[in-house]
């Protein structure tokens, strides 16, 4: 479902006017989508990590580093915990999705920036831990305010590459709830 939700959000993106790359390969890293469109002030530029599944997630972040080698519990670990280890793994997270040397580089080589720092969620058990992210400086969107944005309408463009995928998906969710 990662990627189905990648490429609506890509659509939402180019429908407001932003040319994008998606699914950007750096060494054994990726970065979702980066996002630039003009801007009065200068360029507008967006990285994106795009998280959906179709059960709720756990927890986005991994158990940190120092706590598994302190406890044994494994990095996917669901086990609860408390916001200081939320904090350190929200760091180790920012380390790996955002400020890693070779996607810094690849940033830099589109444009100097500045870059937001977003995240787009779709179902989520601990939402303190979303609450933690945004308290490190990211806009944390949600996939189905996006949607219904895309179903809606009133964006700068009426469609995009991804239309025909959005209708469906718009027909298809319109349908199940007894909408269509």
């Amino acid at each position: 479902m990662a990627l189905l939700a990648e490429e609506l959000v890509e659509e939402w993106l180019n429908r407001q006017g932003y040319f994008t790359i998606r699914g950007i390969r750096v060494g054994v890293h990726e970065i979702d989508l980066l996002a630039v469109r003009s801007a009065p002030q200068g360029l507008d530029c967006r990285q994106i990590e795009v998280q959906a599944s179709v059960r709720p997630v756990s927890y986005l972040t991994r158990v940190p580093k120092t706590v598994q080698k302190e406890t044994g519990r494994a990095a996917g670990s669901a086990k609860a915990r408390d916001d200081n280890e939320l904090r350190q793994g929200i760091r180790e997270w920012i380390d790996k999705k955002y400020d890693h040397p070779a996607k810094m580089r690849v940033r830099k080589g589109l444009t100097a920036g500045p870059w937001s720092r977003e995240l787009v969620v779709h179902q989520v058990k601990h939402s303190r831990e979303l609450e933690l992210i945004q308290g490190s400086g990211f806009a944390v969107l949600r996939l189905e305010d996006i949607l219904i944005q895309l179903k809606t309408g009133g964006l700068l463009l009426e469609g995009a590459a991804g239309s025909h995928f959005v209708d469906l998906v718009a027909f298809t969710t319109s349908g199940l709830n007894g909408d269509g």
